[in-house]
């Protein structure tokens, strides 16, 4: 299949939600007609306002694509929303512009879907640019526990240990067909069907945390998502964000309101509002010192570390109904 191909009815439809990336994004375009030679498909990008001249490189590069570009940021969630609307393939494949797509993995992954439609979420395995195992293809749910090794820096000094990273699935080298609480939206598979029903992304998610809240949701309709080390991608990570401290709260902010979702099911948004608001303004006020220091460099800052433990005590003087 070549970058002039247009198909009717593909089998998946790829989308690639980009922000400033050009480059990256032009190569992983390359890479999905470089190695998607077993699957029809169709490739969707959504270019959310970028700066860089990334929409006017890929429409000259790849003319028949299906190129949306924004012109405002809507976000990674409801760009994939918006995206997803012009999609016509059964399956649709989430796909970070800062990955790399290797040895068939799109073609892999539709076949592991086939095999185990039971999943209804389909994950592969991320390496990073060295080819080192990156982890983040794949997350445990959050719970108490894991927000306290977060927060006293145990799942950083312990990163491959199950007990201290739970969340991280520490010692797995995602190497084995497994079954996962949370697959990532840098490489996530869906039958289209189940991301119509299921709505897409809740757009209360701006960007982080929006694939756990699908994933999580999909599990209450009885799927049990899985990945597969067969289908497997390059994911740098982080290049359409660079500032560390936007990054941090945004990531809070996730977790605020995945925690008002899945553990308290009747809670309502003006409270995570509130509580985001909060964790906002004091992630912003505090410029504490590095707290944890190891050979690998800084683990946390205490800002992050109070933030977490201030979640922790929102957990524990309102106890939510964890769910299962």
């Amino acid at each position: 299949m070549t970058k002039e191909s247009s198909v009717e009815n593909p089998t998946v439809s790829i989308i690639v939600i980009s922000y400033n990336t050009r480059d990256l994004t032009l190569d992983c375009i390359r890479s999905v007609f470089d190695q998607a030679k077993d699957v029809s498909f169709e490739v969707i990008v959504l270019d959310n306002a970028s700066t860089d001249g990334s929409a006017e490189a890929i429409a000259k590069e790849f003319p028949d694509i299906n190129l949306i570009a924004s012109k405002e940021n809507s976000g990674f969630a409801n760009g994939n929303n918006l995206a997803a609307k012009q999609a016509t393939g059964e399956y649709i494949l989430l796909l970070n512009p800062d990955t790399v797509v290797l040895d068939h993995a799109i073609d892999k992954i539709v076949q592991f879907a086939k095999a185990h439609p039971e999943a209804t979420v389909w994950g592969g395995r991320t390496l990073f640019g060295d080819r080192s195992l990156n982890t983040t293809s794949c997350w445990r749910r959050m719970t108490v526990w894991s927000l306290f090794c977060y927060a006293t820096g145990l799942s950083g000094i312990f990163p491959s240990s199950g007990l201290f990273n739970t969340e991280g699935y520490g010692g797995w080298k995602r190497d084995t067909v497994r079954e996962i609480d949370i697959v990532t939206g840098c490489f996530l598979l869906m039958k289209r069907s189940l991301w119509e029903e299921l709505g897409g992304f809740d757009r209360r998610f701006f960007m982080y945390g929006e694939d756990a809240d699908l994933c999580l949701r999909a599990k209450k309709r009885g799927g049990q998502p899985m990945i597969t080390p067969d289908a497997t991608i390059v994911h740098y990570g982080g290049q359409s964000e660079k500032v560390v401290a936007d990054k941090m709260i945004r990531l809070l902010t996730a977790k605020v309101t995945l925690m008002q979702q899945h553990w308290n099911p009747e809670g309502n948004l003006e409270e995570t509002g509130r509580v985001a608001g909060g964790l906002q303004r004091l992630s912003r006020k505090s410029d504490l010192a590095l707290c944890i220091i190891n050979k690998e460099g800084p683990l946390f800052y205490r800002k992050e570390a109070l933030i977490v433990f201030g979640l922790m005590g929102w957990v524990i003087s309102d106890p939510p109904r964890i769910m299962s």
